[in-house]
């Protein structure tokens, strides 16, 4: 990996989000010139006390100095305040536009990244990476920018005063700037380890977090705590290594410092013992090093922020550049009404040479229902994925209406195509935001309508705040059944061409499994549907039955003749139990 970063890739990164507060960064740049200019006019004001302190005749220009003295130092301070402020400020909304931008990007990733990507880990990059950038950038132009300007300023006024001192300071300058510029990147391979080493932390805890329960009804405590240990074990490591990095910064930059008092003392009493300098002028160089001092002493400790910036850059830089294998498509129109479904030589696999799905054909017309049967593993549920795009095939052809699914935008596509899982996903939020899923375009009438249709008008009416009430993301306070039904009312609400169930009634006690069948019949009513199947009640009213094994299609064909038919293996489920052939 480079050591070495370009300081461009830090403002590449952020640089889109600046360019919106163009106002905000102006006032920035101004109050930051001002204080800046401050800071180099107020040793003029001193080394012009100190001479008229020491000239016969001092008088009242001694007050005035004091004053003008304290006043430019309010001043400076206010400004410099001012400058800290709209500084954060520009950083803080580049920072969370970065946030959302990052978050958008991996929405929009394929599912094979989110396999690989933990939501800790992904957590930590948009989060955890994004603040530490957010950290260093507000800092950025405040103390990078405006001390390298502070530097310039102050060499400046050297070069006024004596311009062999002058040169022998900017060569000094020269020569400090490249040493730290050469140290600046030491860290960056251990603090970028160290950052991805709490990234797999924070993926380790939300994995056994969310099965707190199963590790201690299976005494693996003691086991996940090991592993606990050991991530922060490796963490202690890396810090430790750029520790010792940042160790030879600071070093370099404390020694460039001392450097440049001692040069100023020297100067100073050879120049005024040569009696080319007043004493306020000799006081002036030694104020001047000190100042020259803190944005060397800034720059330094700039540095360390660069390099733990820098490992969060790379790895934002990383993420962004991901692309998903998943592209959105040209924007082909998919017909309206139930929607007809073909697959056509289609094979898939998640991992090269390891096919989940091997030449799979078939054909679904619009308004029909297939029964989707197979033992787990058989390829069932990826046969639904490669509908939705969640995945592409790896050869082969699938068509939705006629239309290739690569061809409409995967917007398109999951508007016309519904899934309803075992699992429903609810947010923290309002009853009307859950159906709606935010899309506050849907009227009320219609989400009423639907709830009426699907048999939830009652369980409405006990809620307090109607479609105001605020729903658990953990869908606490719900029944599986009613969780089951919300879902069919999100289905209903975007009238879909393909309904998709994956056995979405296999955990239902016997009534409420009743009432999502009459559901059911509701949400199919018009349209075309698949139903994945662990059970056979559920395939009752199927037109169609497929038997997907090892990937292949070993069986496809009318619900009603399959049965009667004593060969075939739908008719030998039936005689001797799904779950018992299946298992």
């Amino acid at each position: 990996m480079t050591r070495n970063m370009p300081l461009r890739a830090y403002w590449d990164l952020l640089a889109a989000h600046i360019g919106t507060q163009k106002l905000r960064f102006g006032l920035l740049t101004v109050l930051l010139l001002a204080s800046i200019g401050l800071q180099i006019v107020n040793p003029q004001i001193t080394r012009y006390y100190i001479d008229v302190a020491t000239s016969p005749a001092a008088g009242g220009q001694l007050m005035r100095a004091a004053l003008a003295f304290v006043g430019l130092a309010l001043l400076q301070q206010a400004l410099g305040v001012g400058a800290r402020y709209y500084g954060e400020s520009v950083a803080w909304t580049a920072t969370n536009a970065l946030r959302l931008e990052l978050a958008e990007h991996c929405l929009h990733l394929d599912m094979g990244f989110h396999g690989d990507m933990s939501p800790g880990k992904l957590i930590e990059r948009i989060d955890g990476d994004v603040s530490q950038l957010s950290n260093f950038f507000s800092q950025l132009v405040i103390r990078i920018l405006g001390n390298i300007i502070l530097l310039i300023g102050i060499l400046a006024a050297l070069f006024r005063e004596d311009g062999a001192v002058g040169a022998v300071f900017a060569v000094f300058a020269v020569i400090t700037l490249v040493a730290l510029n050469a140290v600046r990147s030491l860290a960056i391979p251990h603090e970028k380890a160290r950052r991805e080493a709490e990234s797999n932390l924070f993926g380790f805890l939300e994995e056994r977090l969310a099965g707190t329960e199963d590790i201690r009804s299976c005494g693996a405590v003691d086991f996940v705590l090991r592993g606990l240990y050991d991530l922060h074990r490796t963490i202690l490591a890396h810090w430790r290594k750029a520790s010792e990095m940042y160790l030879v910064v600071n070093t370099t930059g404390n020694l460039q410092v001392t450097l440049a008092t001692v040069l100023a003392m020297v100067a100073g009493f050879y120049l005024f013992r040569a009696g080319t300098i007043t004493v306020g002028t000799a006081f002036l160089l030694v104020q001047y090093t000190n100042l020259l001092g803190r944005p060397i002493r800034e720059l330094t400790q700039q540095t360390e922020s660069l390099q733990n910036a820098g490992a969060s850059t790379q790895r934002l830089s990383e993420l962004r550049a991901i692309k998903s294998r998943t592209v959105d498509g040209p924007g082909a129109a998919i017909p309206a009404g139930p929607l007809g479904l073909a697959f056509d030589g289609v094979s898939f696999a998640y991992v090269e040479n390891e096919p989940v799905l091997r030449d799979v054909s078939f054909s679904l017309a619009p308004g029909r229902v297939l029964g989707l049967l197979g033992r787990t593993g058989g390829g069932k549920t990826s046969l639904a994925r490669l509908i939705f795009r969640l995945y592409d095939v790896t050869s082969g052809t699938v068509t939705l209406g006629g239309v290739d699914v690569r061809r409409p935008t995967l917007r398109q596509l999951r508007q016309r195509v519904a899934l309803v899982t075992q699992e429903v996903q609810l947010f923290q939020a309002t009853l009307r935001d859950n159906l709606t899923f935010f899309d506050a375009s849907i009227p009320d009438a219609d989400i009423l309508e639907a709830i009426e249709t699907l048999g939830l008008a009652d369980w409405l009416a006990t809620l307090p705040d109607g479609l105001d009430t605020e729903l658990q993301s953990s869908g606490r306070g719900l029944s599986a059944g009613e969780a089951q039904l919300l879902a069919f009312t999100r289905v209903f609400l975007r009238d879909p061409g393909l309904v998709i169930l994956d056995e979405a009634s296999s955990r239902l006690d016997p009534a409420t499994e009743q009432l999502i069948e009459r559901a059911v019949d509701r949400l199919l009513a018009g349209r075309t549907a698949i139903i994945i199947a662990h059970h056979l009640g559920t395939v009752h009213r199927a037109d169609e039955i497929m038997i997907l094994e090892e990937g292949l299609v070993v069986e496809h064909g009318s619900r009603m003749a399959l049965a009667v038919d004593p060969s075939s293996r739908f008719s030998r489920l039936l005689q001797t139990g799904l779950q018992e052939v299946l298992a």
